[in-house]
């Protein structure tokens, strides 16, 4: 069965208060004298926009990369809304952690809030990540599953249309998917799930 997007009514970007407010609360739980990291899962991997002075291999646990967000701004529109992808919860996430210069964090935030949070889909929260060098507690943008945005279970069908069909204000939603996969391979990351729905968009182009 199909799952329908809310009503494009329902549809509300945060005022610059609100993310403002969201920013100031999350860098608060963050001590300046710590290194600055942020977790990557998806388009942060091949499309950062910041400045970093580091990079390493990681893993979340507790979390998955799953295409369950419905996009009505980045990759979609209120009336043909994308989907993007989500750390939901269960099982664990390979990716990639940035560490940002500290003295620019009050720089880089308001940006890197525009692009992740401007309808509050994500919950920011400061988790450990693995890495080869050791542990690292990094900022995350988690799924916050109580949101209207949130599309669970989508069926591959499903996914396909939408990917084939949502533009938004960054592009196609179907650039997205394929610019993912193909970060994902360049970091020697495999995702069984994408890699299906990627396997099953290709042979709807053949077809």
């Amino acid at each position: 069965m199909y799952l329908q997007p809310p009503a494009a009514a329902s549809f509300r970007r945060l005022s610059a208060a609100e993310l403002a407010q969201s920013m100031h609360q999350t860098l608060l739980q963050w001590h300046p004298q710590q290194p600055l990291w942020v977790f990557a899962y998806a388009s942060l991997i091949w499309r950062p926009e910041f400045p970093w002075i580091s990079q390493r291999p990681a893993t979340l646990y507790g979390y998955h990369r799953s295409l369950c967000l419905w996009s009505r701004i980045n990759r979609g529109t209120p009336e043909v809304p994308g989907l993007v992808f989500a750390l939901d919860r269960g099982g664990n996430c390979q990716g990639v952690v940035y560490q940002l210069p500290n003295l620019k964090a009050h720089e880089i935030f308001p940006a890197l809030w525009q692009r992740e949070m401007p309808s509050g889909s994500y919950e920011p929260r400061w988790l450990s990540c693995e890495t080869p060098e050791g542990p690292v507690t990094a900022l995350t943008f988690v799924m916050r599953r109580s949101c209207p945005a949130y599309a669970p279970q989508l069926p591959l069908t499903q996914q396909r249309e939408i990917v084939y069909q949502a533009h938004g204000l960054n592009g196609s939603c179907l650039d997205y998917v394929m610019e993912t996969h193909q970060a994902l391979e360049r970091s020697g990351i495999h995702d069984p799930k994408l890699n299906r729905l990627v396997q099953y968009i290709s042979l709807q182009k053949l077809s």
